[in-house]
C-alpha cells in the first residue's frame, strides 16, 4: 500500500507503508502518519549533513563521501523512528528537499527517482511562460509583413479571433431594432433627435441622431464616445461629442452618437460588468459594446436619407478602441478615424477595451491595420500614449497599406495637446472625411469648425429622469438571454451529417485553437534537451525537457522505448497531477499502467504540463507572474498552456525517427480535458482516451475553477472538441453522473465509422491497454 504526496500530485490509500513528501508539500499541507516504526529517508545535498525532526525526534544523516566532489542530491537513510499516529510536528533541515517514511523492508526511494523526475536536483524547470508578463502598458513592436499574402493570413486569424472573443462567430441573429426616434429639435442647417433601439431583444442602445437639412442621400457616421466624464454629452474644450456631430450634420453627414454600456441613458448594465462565468460565453463589456456598434451601423443604414455604401466611424480614447474594433470586423465602415488610441505602449485601461484573448500575440496596431486598405486617419497627441505615433504606430500601419499599394488612404495628424478630441483634432477628421466620405477634397482640405451651440442636457437625454424604462430586462436577464443566444447559435452549426462535419471543420475548426492560443508545432519548432538516459531490461528510459524556443516553454517528460524494436507506436500519458504518480515508488521503475503498455510494445511518454510536477521545485512553488487586470486579454490561461503542452509533446513523438508517428493520447484526472482539447486540434493524434474525471461540464462555475478559458463555452466546448475529433476513436471514461456526453454523442453520430466509447467508471490499466492495442 502506498501514499505519495509530491508537488502538484496527491495520492493516498488507507494504512500506507510508504509516505513520501517534498518539503514544499510538507510546508503547505503537513503530514499524517499512522502509528509504526519507520525507516526515515531524506533527499538532501549529499555534501552536507541533513536533519529531519518528526514529533520532537531528530535524526541527522551524515554527508556522503564522494570521489568526484561534484555537488549533488542523493537519498540517504537517516535511521529509524517509532512514530505515534497523528500529524506530528515536522521540521526539515535546510539541505533536505524531500523525505520518505517506510515500514516496507528493503525500501529504497532512489530506485524510483529516474521514473519520477527529469532533473537530478530539486529544482524547477524554467518555463518562461510563468515569468513573462504582458499587459496594457507593455511596449509592443508590430511584426514586419514583407508580402501581402503573409499579412492577409494574419489578418484572417486576427479577425476570426476578434469575432470569437466577442461571441460573433457565427454572427448572432439581427433581431428587430424597434427603433424609437423622438423629440426632434430643428435648426436652420441640422436637426437633433433622441434615439433608442434594441441591439438585442430588450437591450437598449441610446443616443442622439444629428441630420443634415435636405433629402440626401447622405453619408452616415457612427460616433462612439470615450471615457469622458459626461460620455456622449461631453462638451468641453478637450472634447465635444455634440459639437463633432453638429459639424458633421452641417457638412451633409448623418451622425449618430451613442452611449457606452452603463453611461448616460444606457441604464440596464453597469460599466463595471466583469464576471469570469460570463466570459466563458464571450459576454463582457467589450462584446456588448462591439455588438452595439454593429447594430448602430444597422440603424444608421436603415434611415431613408442615408447612403448605406458610405458609412464612417470615429471616436476618441475608449471611443477610438470601439472604432478600430468595429472596423476590424465590419466591412461596411468605409472611412474611419480612431483618435488618441492606437498605440504601441498602452492598449486601453478599461474592462470595455480588453476583451479576453484579444491580444495574445498582437497589439492594437495590428487590429487597427485591419482597416486597410480602407481610408483611415490616425489622430494623435503629444501629451498621451500616442505621442510616438508619427515614428512608430503610423509607419507600422502604413506598411500594411503599402502592401495594398494604397498608402494615400492612410494619414496621420499630431496635435500638441493632452488626451483629447479637441477642435484641432476634429478639424483633421472633418478634412479627411470630407475627402473620403463626401468626395469633396478641395472643399474641405482647409475646413475649420464653425461655432456651435449644444442643446441643453434635457433635450439630449433619452431618459431625462435617469431611470431605466419599465418593461425592459435588467442585467441578469440580458446576460442570460445573451448566453442562451450564444449557446443556441453554436448548437445550430454543430454537425448533424457527415457533410456538415467536413464543412464545420473547414469554417469553424480554427475557433477552438483561437480561444486557446494553441498551435500544432512544426518539427523544427521543438528543441528538446535530453537530461538522462538509462538502459534497462528490454527498454531504455530517456529524460527530456521539451522546449519551443520561440515560446519559452519547458515540458519535463520521461520516454520509455524498446531497445530492440526498430520503430514503435507511441502513447502519451498526460496525468493531471504529474508524471511522478505513474512510477512504482515502492519497488522502482514504471508503475503498472506504463509497464503494461511497454510490455505491449508501445513507446510511452509521461509528462508534466504547465505548472504541474517539476514546474515546481521540491522546496518552493512556482507562482505565475501576473501584472495588471487583464491577463486573459494578453496571455493564454493555465488550462490553455496545458493543452499546448500536450500538443507539443505529441508533436515531438510524431516526429521522432525511431517511432512510427502514430500517437495515442491518454489523459488522466484533469489531464483528460487537456488531452481531449489537444487531440481535437491535432488530426495527427490517432486516438484519445479521456478521463472525464466526473467533471460537471454544464456548470459554468466548474469551468471557471477547473478549466478557465474565455469564450470556450460560446464555441461548444466538449461538443466542438468531439466534432473535430471524429471520426478518430475516442474513449471517454469516468464520466459518472456529472459529465454530460449527449452533445458529444451527436457530434460522433454525424460521422460514419466514428467510434465514441463511454464508460461511467474509471478504467483498469489492462482495459486501457486493450483499447490502445485495438
Amino acid at each position: 500500500m502506498l501514499a505519495i504526496l509530491l508537488a502538484g500530485f496527491a495520492f493516498a490509500v488507507e494504512k500506507p507503508d510508504v509516505i513520501w513528501m517534498d518539503k514544499l508539500d510538507a510546508k503547505e499541507r503537513g503530514v499524517a502518519v499512522p502509528e509504526g516504526t519507520y525507516a526515515v529517508w531524506v533527499w538532501a545535498d549529499d555534501d552536507k549533513p541533513a536533519t529531519i525532526s518528526i514529533g520532537g525526534q531528530t535524526l541527522t544523516a551524515a554527508a556522503k563521501p564522494k570521489k568526484d566532489k561534484k555537488p549533488g542530491y542523493a537519498w540517504i537513510n537517516a535511521g529509524n523512528l517509532s512514530i505515534t499516529a497523528g500529524q506530528p510536528n515536522l521540521i526539515l533541515g535546510p539541505t533536505v528537499a524531500s523525505f520518505a517514511l517506510s515500514t516496507r523492508p528493503g525500501f529504497d526511494p532512489a530506485k524510483a527517482m529516474p521514473d519520477m523526475r527529469v532533473l537530478d536536483r530539486p529544482d524547477a524547470v524554467r518555463d518562461e511562460r510563468a515569468l513573462t508578463v504582458k499587459h496594457t502598458d507593455t511596449v509592443f513592436t508590430m511584426p514586419v509583413y514583407p508580402e501581402l499574402p503573409k499579412w492577409e493570413t494574419t489578418a484572417e486569424r486576427l479577425r476570426r479571433r476578434t469575432l470569437v472573443a466577442n461571441g460573433l462567430l457565427p454572427m448572432p441573429e439581427k433581431t428587430p431594432l424597434n427603433a424609437k426616434i423622438t423629440d426632434r429639435v430643428t435648426h436652420d442647417d441640422y436637426t437633433v433627435e433622441k434615439v433608442s433601439f434594441e441591439a438585442r431583444p430588450g437591450f437598449l442602445v441610446t443616443g442622439n441622431l444629428y441630420r443634415p437639412v435636405g433629402k440626401g442621400p447622405f453619408p452616415g457616421v457612427v460616433c462612439p464616445h470615450g471615457h469622458w466624464e459626461h460620455g456622449r454629452l461631453e462638451n468641453t474644450d478637450v472634447c465635444s461629442v455634440p459639437g463633432r456631430c453638429i459639424t458633421f450634420a452641417r457638412m451633409g453627414i448623418v451622425a449618430f452618437s451613442y452611449d457606452m454600456v452603463g453611461y448616460n441613458d444606457s441604464l440596464q448594465i453597469s460599466h463595471a460588468l466583469n464576471d469570469d462565468k460570463d466570459k466563458l460565453w464571450a459576454v463582457h463589456l467589450f462584446s456588448l459594446q462591439l455588438w452595439d456598434s454593429i447594430r448602430a451601423v444597422d440603424f444608421i443604414q436603415s434611415l431613408p436619407e442615408v447612403d448605406p455604401a458610405r458609412i464612417g466611424c470615429t471616436g476618441a480614447s475608449g471611443g477610438g478602441t470601439q472604432t478600430f474594433a468595429l472596423t476590424a470586423v465590419d466591412p461596411r465602415i468605409k472611412v474611419s478615424a480612431p483618435v488618441n488610441m492606437i498605440s504601441s505602449r498602452m492598449q486601453g485601461g478599461c474592462l470595455c477595451e480588453n476583451a479576453p484573448i484579444l491580444r495574445m500575440d498582437n497589439s492594437n496596431m495590428e487590429i487597427g491595420a485591419l482597416m486597410a486598405p480602407r481610408p483611415m486617419i490616425m489622430v494623435c497627441a503629444t501629451g498621451d500614449w500616442t505621442r510616438e505615433t508619427l515614428r512608430v504606430e503610423y509607419p507600422a500601419i502604413r506598411s500594411i497599406y503599402a502592401l495594398y499599394q494604397k498608402t494615400e488612404c492612410v494619414d496621420v495628424h499630431l496635435v500638441n495637446a493632452g488626451h483629447n478630441y479637441n477642435k484641432e483634432s476634429r478639424e483633421a477628421v472633418y478634412q479627411f472625411f470630407g475627402k473620403w466620405l463626401l468626395g469633396e477634397e478641395e472643399r474641405y482640405k482647409n475646413f475649420s469648425e464653425p461655432p456651435f451651440t449644444v442643446e441643453p442636457e434635457a433635450a439630449l437625454r433619452v431618459f431625462p429622469d435617469k431611470k431605466a424604462p419599465e418593461g425592459y430586462p435588467g442585467k441578469d436577464q440580458v446576460i442570460a438571454q445573451t448566453i442562451e443566444a450564444n449557446r443556441a447559435k453554436w448548437d445550430a452549426i454543430l454537425p448533424k451529417t457527415e457533410g456538415d462535419a467536413a464543412q464545420f471543420r473547414t469554417i469553424y475548426g480554427a475557433a477552438l485553437a483561437d480561444v486557446l492560443g494553441a498551435t500544432v508545432p512544426r518539427p523544427n519548432d521543438i528543441a528538446p534537451e535530453r537530461k538522462g538516459y538509462e538502459e534497462r531490461d528490454g527498454y531504455v528510459v530517456e529524460r527530456w525537457i521539451l522546449r519551443r524556443p520561440a515560446a519559452g516553454d519547458s515540458i519535463p517528460a520521461i520516454l520509455y522505448r524498446g531497445r530492440n524494436i526498430p520503430v514503435q507506436d507511441a502513447v502519451l500519458i498526460v496525468p493531471g497531477d504529474g508524471k511522478a504518480g505513474l512510477a512504482d515508488v515502492e519497488n522502482g521503475g514504471p508503475g503498472p499502467l506504463v509497464k503494461g503498455l511497454i510490455e505491449q510494445g508501445h513507446a510511452v511518454m509521461t509528462m508534466d504540463a504547465f505548472l504541474i510536477g517539476e514546474h515546481h521545485s521540491a522546496t518552493e512553488r512556482t507562482v505565475r507572474v501576473s501584472e495588471g487586470r487583464f491577463m486573459d486579454t494578453f496571455q493564454p490561461t493555465d488550462t490553455a498552456y496545458r493543452v499546448q503542452d500536450v500538443l507539443t509533446a505529441a508533436a515531438y513523438l510524431k516526429n521522432r525517427r525511431d517511432l512510427t508517428g502514430v500517437v495515442t493520447v491518454l489523459g488522466l484526472g484533469q489531464g483528460g480535458m487537456w488531452s481531449l482539447l489537444a487531440a481535437s486540434l491535432d488530426p495527427g493524434i490517432g486516438k484519445a482516451l479521456v478521463d472525464a474525471n466526473q467533471f460537471k461540464n454544464n456548470d459554468d462555475q466548474a469551468w471557471v475553477e477547473t478549466y478557465y478559458v474565455p469564450s470556450i463555452r460560446s464555441i461548444g466546448d466538449v461538443a466542438t472538441a468531439a466534432a473535430l475529433m471524429a471520426p478518430r476513436p475516442l474513449y471517454l471514461f469516468n464520466t459518472g453522473a456529472a459529465f454530460d456526453v449527449s452533445r458529444m454523442r451527436r457530434a460522433y453520430d454525424a460521422v460514419k465509422a466514428a467510434t465514441l466509447t463511454v464508460e461511467p467508471g474509471p478504467l483498469a490499466p489492462d482495459t486501457i491497454a486493450g483499447f490502445i492495442k485495438g
